[in-house]
């Protein structure tokens, strides 16, 4: 990625990409998994994405630089 903005294209890409994926598994969870177990679930489902992101956006950076 010696250009930005393909560099940038790759950001949003897995921004976008991670945060549907959060909003469906938090639907699903919503569904199917009941009481404490449901919010721990919730939860650490919002904290892999989360790390998913923060990994990925590191990685970019480490390759643009």
């Amino acid at each position: 990625y010696s250009r930005p903005f393909p560099a940038i294209v790759a950001a949003l890409t897995l921004v976008v990409g991670m945060i549907h994926m959060l909003h469906e598994v938090q639907d699903a969870i919503v569904d199917y998994v009941h009481g404490t177990a449901g919010k721990i679930a919730y939860v650490a489902a919002a904290a892999l994405a989360w790390a998913i992101i923060a990994a990925g956006l590191f990685a970019l950076v480490k390759l643009a630089l």
